[in-house]
């Protein structure tokens, strides 16, 4: 694929999924290239990839939500941006930044939605006893974890399972699953 989706990916963390989807994004046949990785957090251990794999990258604190979302919004123009992935970024976009955007924004959720949506997702699955937790890709519209599922993936939780080792569980799933997503959006 040639002409590969120019790309942003927006994070708040460690960077799993980000490494996951840069690893992804080199396969020739990819649909995205990463053009711009953000950070809300200028501790966000994702950064690494970004200098790793000479990415540009920015920060911008995210205390002031409209100011986050305006300089992001700035630099995702400027580099003609057509698609966001949300991978671990732990903020709510507005309804106002999704509609300026006006491209497709995924994200990717720790849990098989529409159940658990929001924060503690693995702690409130095992609190509830659930046999199958998971993760799901969806699109990103103003509801929170409301937009349209794009894939998910099952997995089934031991009897001794832990909040940690679920959580580890469904990380490796989401390393798979998340790229797999992309490649769907854009069939």
């Amino acid at each position: 694929m040639v002409n590969k989706i120019r790309s942003c990916v927006l994070i708040s963390g460690n960077g799993s999924n980000l490494r996951s989807l840069i690893k992804s994004s080199r396969d020739y046949n990819f649909p995205i290239k990463i053009q711009l990785i953000i950070s809300n957090n200028p501790n966000a251990k994702g950064l690494r990839f970004a200098k790793q794999y000479s990415i540009p990258y920015k920060f911008f604190p995210s205390d002031n939500k409209e100011k986050f979302e305006r300089n992001s919004l700035f630099e995702i123009k400027k580099r003609k941006i057509k698609f966001l992935c949300l991978a671990g970024f732990m903020k709510i976009l507005s309804k106002n930044f999704i509609k300026t955007f006006g491209y497709k924004i995924v994200n990717i959720h720790p849990s098989l939605l529409p159940k658990y949506k929001g924060l503690n997702t693995h702690k409130r699955v095992l609190k509830s006893r659930e046999k199958y937790s998971g993760c799901t890709v969806h699109l990103v519209t103003p509801k929170l974890d409301s937009g349209k599922i794009i894939l998910q993936k099952k997995t089934l939780i031991d009897k001794n399972e832990t909040e940690n080792s679920l959580k580890t569980k469904i990380l490796k799933q989401e390393h798979k699953l998340y790229p797999q997503s992309i490649i769907s959006v854009f069939k």
